[in-house]
């Protein structure tokens, strides 16, 4: 904007003072070079200010008068919005009449009553400005670049050929997004679905461009266009020129709209969270791991594993069926794409033989396990460690690894709790000393006894509905003191023969002995 309005202060002395046919010439130019539309740039250089006249203007309705009172309803509202003060003036207006907080004649009050919310920005964008400190609202550094980058939606792809790339960021913040941490640039095609991943140590301009220059290089096809989301790591002058200056074609997803990059998204938890978890990592011994950690997946990820890629999607009803070709590595769709030259295909062949699956599924968990070692482990013991330092061992490992479970060092242990939980106050600890002489006394005394008594004792705290919690404290106190009894008594080495049934006499209630006065 600043440089169209140079361009345009250059040029209005001369067009006025121009003939027509000079004008016509500069008219040309100018729209060619501002994209503005013809009618607008004549308006611009002054062209309509002649068929302006005094006749034509409308008459000022709104004075200062309606200002001055516009604010103190305003005030009064406590800074509302000109959509929400609208109809608020009705009920407020008179109220502040009434207390004499404001006099208005009938001609302005009914003014105030018809006005429109765009009429109160208009006439309240001063008084505004000022108490906000001076500053006006501006719209963000970003945006302007934004509106430059057009937006591609997730139906207007349209089986692009291989090369347009959906890029992302994924962070490793862990549980708190505080400081500073490392993030990775997830980079998929749209055709093929090949991914390759790119650690970056700190969110700045000149370390995406790089990140994206590196990609680049590892695609087996060039690179034709990025389809960046709304973050202001991509959308800034630096990334976005950089882009187009290599050629690439740049467009954004909508805001608030992640199934605009619904390929890139699904492999931001199939590759990144799947390998990496969802642990914090930082500092550049990690980027260094995560760095080895990708070398390792992106050739075992996009030459040996299979991957589905949807072939059509018909809505019926409110179902949406969905369908897919059959699942193929994203390196078996780069060999048959006729769009991919047959230079770049003989480099993948000679790619795909001289990788070895195992190998690289060993150097995986190797950085995983090294990697696992930053993420917490609170309360569990030390994993197994793999033997990774042998192949033939690795191999031989693959048979029995299935018994050890999850065995990627890198998803984050479950947190279990080795500190012991404190216990809550409760409601009868003024009363245990004399719950504990009852029970002592009487070791069989009921709970619903001993709340029958606390209710006479305190008939604001306890009721009928403390019983249960009462019957639950009583119990673990007589257990409690019998184990105490149990333990502090001297028990005769050879212990009694219990009555039977048929033996003489009435049997002894089996619930309390005499001897110890034992509540059983």
């Amino acid at each position: 904007m600043s440089a169209r309005s140079e361009l345009l202060d250059a040029l209005i002395t001369r067009y006025r003072l121009s003939d027509r046919a000079a004008k016509r010439a500069i008219l040309d130019e100018f729209t060619a070079v501002t994209g503005y539309h013809r009618k607008h740039a004549i308006r611009l250089f002054g062209g309509s200010q002649a068929a302006t006249s005094e006749r034509g203007r409308r008459p000022t309705v709104y004075g200062n008068d309606a200002r001055v009172a516009l604010t103190a309803l305003w005030e009064a509202s406590d800074h509302l919005c000109s959509k929400r003060l609208k109809p608020l003036i009705p009920i407020l207006l008179p109220a502040m009449e009434r207390h004499g907080a404001l006099e208005v004649d009938s001609e302005l009050r009914l003014k105030l009553l018809a006005i429109s919310p765009a009429t109160i920005d208009r006439l309240l964008s001063k008084v505004r400005t000022v108490a906000r400190g001076g500053q006006r609202r501006q719209a963000g550094l970003s945006s302007a670049v934004r509106r430059s980058v057009p937006v591609r939606t997730f139906g207007d792809w349209n089986d692009p050929p291989p090369g347009f790339l959906e890029v992302d960021f994924v962070a490793h913040s862990g549980p708190s997004s505080s400081g500073s941490y490392i993030q990775t640039l997830v980079l998929t095609d749209i055709a093929t679905g090949w991914t390759e991943c790119v650690p970056v140590l700190l969110r700045e301009s000149t370390l995406v461009i790089a990140a994206i220059q590196r990609a680049k290089s590892l695609f087996p096809f060039p690179v034709r266009g990025v389809d960046f989301d709304n973050d202001s790591a991509f959308m800034n002058e630096l990334v976005v020129s950089w882009c187009r200056a290599q050629g690439f074609e740049v467009t954004r997803a909508r805001a608030y709209r992640k199934n605009d990059q619904a390929g890139v998204e699904q492999k931001n938890g199939a590759i990144v969270r799947r390998l990496v978890g969802y642990g914090r990592f930082e500092g550049a011994a990690a980027l260094k791991e995560l760095t080895r950690l990708y070398a390792g997946a992106r050739l075992h990820g996009n030459l040996f594993q299979p991957s589905f890629k949807l072939r059509e999607k018909t809505r019926v009803g409110a179902r949406v069926v969905k369908r897919y070709h059959d699942p193929v590595p994203p390196a078996a769709r780069v060999l048959i794409h006729p769009d991919v030259s047959d230079r770049d295909k003989d480099q993948l062949r000679g790619m795909m033989v001289s990788a070895d699956p195992i190998d690289l599924f060993a150097a995986i968990r190797a950085a995983q396990d090294d990697l696992g070692k930053r993420v917490d482990r609170r309360g569990l013991a030390k994993a197994q460690d793999m033997p990774l330092a042998h192949p033939q061992r690795f191999t031989a490992s693959l048979k029995v690894a299935w018994k050890m479970g999850e065995t990627r060092a890198t998803h984050r242990r479950p947190y279990r709790r080795t500190k012991p939980i404190p216990r809550r106050p409760c409601m009868l600890d003024h009363y245990e000393t004399d719950i504990r002489q009852w029970l002592t006394a009487e070791p069989a005394l009921p709970a619903v006894t001993i709340l029958q008594r606390l209710m006479a004792m305190e008939p604001s705290k306890f009721s009928e509905k403390n019983t249960r919690r009462i019957q639950i404290l009583v119990k673990a106190w007589r257990a409690e003191i019998t184990r105490r009894i149990i333990i502090d008594s001297e028990w005769p080495t050879i212990l009694p023969i219990w009555p039977s049934a048929s033996a003489e006499g009435q049997i002894e209630d089996t619930r309390t002995l005499s001897a110890g006065n034992i509540a059983l």
